[in-house]
C-alpha cells in the first residue's frame, strides 16, 4: 500500500479482536486522518479482517463519517421548514458565491471551509440560520454573508 498508515496501527492495536468495535473504530481513523478515506477503510480492513463493504456500509449509512477532506471551518446551513420560507436557499446560494464553491463542490479550494446542508439546527426563531463551526447565526440575509465568512478567513474565529 502506497500511503503511509503507521499511525493507525496504535489504533487498530486497541480494538483488535473486539466484538462490535467498527462505529467507535471508525471514529478513532477518522479523528486521526480528518476524513475517512477509501485506501484508510481498506487498510482498516485488511489489518482487522472486517469485510471491506461492512466498513463502506457503516462510513456511508452515518452523518458522522465523512468520505472527503474537510475545510478548517465546517458551515452548516439550515434546511428545516422554518428556515426554508425564510430564504434558506438564498443563503445557501451566497454561500456558495463568496465561497467559490461550483457545482457540486463543497470544500474551498484553500480547505478553509467545507459548506453542508443539515435538516434542522434547532433555531426555528432565528430562521434563517447558519452554525459556523461552534457559533450560530440568526436571521440572514444574503448580504451578510461575505461579512461573517471574512471574520473567520482572517482568524479572527477559531
Amino acid at each position: 500500500m502506497e500511503n503511509n498508515f503507521s499511525q493507525l496501527d496504535e489504533i487498530l492495536r486497541a480494538y483488535k479482536s473486539k466484538p462490535g468495535i467498527l462505529i467507535p473504530l471508525l471514529q478513532e481513523v477518522q479523528q486521526c486522518l480528518g476524513y475517512l478515506s477509501k485506501e484508510a477503510m481498506r487498510y482498516v480492513s485488511e489489518q482487522m479482517q472486517i469485510p471491506a463493504a461492512d466498513i463502506y456500509g457503516v462510513a456511508t449509512f452515518y452523518s458522522m463519517f465523512k468520505l472527503k477532506p474537510q475545510g478548517k471551518h465546517i458551515i452548516r446551513v439550515c434546511k428545516g421548514t422554518a428556515c426554508h420560507v425564510s430564504d434558506a436557499d438564498g443563503i445557501k446560494a451566497a454561500l456558495q458565491t463568496a465561497l467559490q464553491l461550483e457545482g457540486d463542490e463543497d470544500t474551498t479550494k484553500d480547505m478553509n471551509f467545507t459548506l453542508m446542508e443539515v435538516a434542522c439546527l434547532g433555531c426555528c426563531s432565528l430562521s434563517p440560520v447558519m452554525m459556523v463551526d461552534d457559533t450560530t447565526f440568526g436571521k440572514l440575509t444574503p448580504e451578510a454573508i461575505s461579512g461573517i465568512l471574512d471574520r473567520y478567513a482572517e482568524g479572527e474565529e477559531k
